[in-house]
């Protein structure tokens, strides 16, 4: 009877052990880290841009800083950057990405490169940094406005793209199409590479300015940018509000006088299955992080501007966050 009795409190004291472990694992198993909320997934991916543009590295840096607050893992990718980011955050394909404020407005509306096929499960986080709408020729090209492209091998970026479009509309504003134009569907460092080489005559860049292709391209070639006259910068605002007139300054690529131009802006998109405590961890890991960052336009990415030009719904997390700091929407 001894035998069967201690053999009973045997049995008995390692099915206690098993449950009290198995309740223990919770914070471990598919629910995720007790930082993000019981439901925070283990893993993120963060679709960025192409390597020679901005996204790609200030991308790099924020994953790393979001990794470290939340404990969730945050990878950074390289894409093709904002239509297709958006319909991979749309597919279930990505859980994060940098976007061009413009363009996810348009996949919301369902226009231009979204055409018929509106997006209705992609959210904002918050904007970050000014795009700028960068022109870019060789200084002895003897292209000085945007009219002089006309007959020009032009690189415009992949249909559909916000480089993509932003061409179009600057071309549009000066009485223009595509047809005006030898357009070709290049990235940013076949652009330059393009220019470099004179089988390019220009390239339509957006992107934080300083852009690495354009610097990589000033390290060899003497860099102009095409500047867009002043009343042709009023009639796109006019027409899209979320253009902004920006300046590429002197001194950028060796520029010796600043060049007027338009800028849109950086945001970051959140597919709507992202949890909420998740979100508000990312968010307050990028806008509170952001000084620690090394990247030249980490300096834009503040809490104070983080809901300018944002033309679409903010996520609840995000909402939250910037509810606490006292931000609202202008």
């Amino acid at each position: 009877m001894k035998k069967k009795k201690l053999l009973f409190q045997s049995v008995l004291f390692l099915a206690m052990v098993l449950f009290l472990a198995a309740c223990g694992g919770n914070e471990d198993s598919e629910g995720g880290s007790s930082e993000g909320g019981e439901d925070a997934p283990k893993f993120l991916q963060m679709l960025t841009g192409g390597t020679s543009g901005t996204y790609y590295p200030l991308g790099g840096e924020m994953a790393q800083h979001i990794t470290e607050a939340t404990g969730i893992q945050t990878d950074a990718v390289s894409s093709n950057a904002s239509a297709d980011n958006v319909f991979a955050l749309h597919e279930g394909e990505a859980d994060l990405a940098f976007v061009q404020t413009d363009v996810v407005a348009n996949a919301i509306e369902g226009t231009n490169a979204f055409e018929g096929n509106p997006v209705d499960n992609v959210q904002a986080i918050g904007s970050l940094y000014p795009e700028t709408i960068q022109i870019v020729t060789s200084a002895d090209s003897g292209i000085e406005s945007v009219e002089d492209l006309a007959g020009k091998t032009v690189s415009v970026g992949a249909p559909g793209s916000g480089t993509y479009v932003n061409a179009e509309q600057i071309l549009e504003v000066h009485g223009m199409t595509m047809d005006d134009i030898e357009a070709q569907n290049l990235d940013f460092g076949e652009s330059t590479g393009g220019i470099q080489d004179g089988n390019i005559d220009a390239a339509f860049i957006t992107s934080g300015t300083p852009t690495g292709a354009v610097e990589g391209l000033a390290a060899t070639v003497d860099v102009a940018i095409v500047p867009i006259a002043e009343d042709k910068i009023a009639e796109m605002v006019e027409q899209y509000p979320y253009y902004a007139e920006d300046t590429v300054t002197a001194g950028t690529y060796g520029l010796e006088e600043d060049v007027t131009t338009v800028a849109v802006l950086a945001m970051l998109a959140v597919a709507d299955t992202v949890p909420e405590d998740t979100v508000y961890e990312i968010t307050k890991a990028v806008y509170e992080n952001a000084g620690d960052m090394a990247h030249a336009k980490a300096e834009f990415i503040t809490v104070d501007s983080a809901l300018d030009g944002i033309g679409i719904e903010i996520h609840p997390g995000a909402q939250k966050y910037f509810d606490e700091q006292g931000v609202s929407a202008e």
